[in-house]
């Protein structure tokens, strides 16, 4: 999800409102919507991101090395306590979900999950992420996301879980790859990034080799000094 799904010049009182007005409905709503669960593994805890978390992310997201391949995070710490704010309303729209990632026993926000509809039942959507760069080569990414694809699979039943990559982003390709995710196509010229077009590598992980591949979380967990 190179391609962010928050824009900061939509997100205006305005806005707010018509999110609102088009979350009400008659059906019964499934318990994410109302907020999300804990995701807990065995070295890292994923919740809902909070307004406190604001300040971790705008240090850690914004790097270059972080934000090189992604569109551009908020640029300020206020910028950020808006998109958590999003992330809520879209949340309870049943539109998107957004996992912040911690270490457990730290419950400071070191990065970001992101799973966004690609249609309105959910059966097909796209995930993204962003991990602060001390956190690279851990295991805390490959944790997290065995536990975000459990989820997106499980509780959200998402059937085609899609992703894009940049040809440029070895760590991205080589992270999806290891998850399982399957190469589909070159997506020519598909991603603009401060002036400089890209072509990217589309994936995709379909819950049936999900279920079939699933194993037990096993990763080898590099100590942070």
């Amino acid at each position: 999800m190179e391609k962010m799904p928050y824009q900061p010049e939509l997100d205006t009182p305005m806005a707010e409102a018509v999110a609102g007005a088009t979350s009400t409905s008659s059906v019964v709503t499934p318990e994410w919507r109302h907020g999300l669960p804990t995701l807990a593994g065995e070295h890292v805890v994923l919740r809902e991101l909070r307004p406190s978390d604001a300040s971790s992310l705008f240090a850690l997201l914004t790097t270059d090395e972080v934000a090189r391949f992604i569109s551009p995070p908020p640029p300020t710490v206020e910028g950020f306590e808006r998109f958590i704010a999003w992330t809520h309303r879209q949340r309870t729209d049943g539109a998107y979900v957004c996992f912040a990632v911690t270490l457990r026993g730290f419950d400071t926000a070191i990065g970001i999950f992101q799973v966004r509809q690609l249609e309105p039942t959910f059966m097909t959507a796209e995930w993204g992420f962003a991990l602060g760069s001390a956190f690279w080569g851990t295991g805390v990414f490959q944790e997290s996301a065995e536990l975000v694809l459990g989820f997106t699979f499980e509780t959200l039943r998402v059937h085609r879980l899609e992703a894009r990559a940049t040809v440029q982003n070895g760590r991205g390709n080589g992270a999806l790859a290891k998850l399982g995710a399957v190469q589909e196509a070159l997506l020519r010229k598909s991603f603009v990034r401060n002036g400089v077009v890209f072509d990217q590598v589309l994936y995709s992980i379909v819950v049936d080799e999900w279920r079939a591949a699933k194993l037990p979380v096993r990763v080898t967990f590099a100590r942070i000094h």
